[in-house]
């Protein structure tokens, strides 16, 4: 389960990044903000995979 977790923040960070990029070269501020809000999505959640990893080694 946590490295399904680990997956989909990567793919997350990775999809909020092209799109952040993306809109930005189009002048769309829009899908700037999408790719931004996408990207800190996945942050947070590769923070709290990351959380629950130094709780289970204890």
């Amino acid at each position: 389960m946590a490295a399904d977790e680990k997956a989909q923040a990567k793919g997350e960070q990775a999809k909020g990044k092209v799109k952040k990029v993306v809109g930005g070269a189009l002048g769309n501020e829009s899908m700037e903000t999408e790719g931004h809000a996408e990207e800190t999505k996945g942050d947070l959640r590769g923070a709290k995979e990351k959380v629950k990893d130094a709780f289970k080694s204890k």
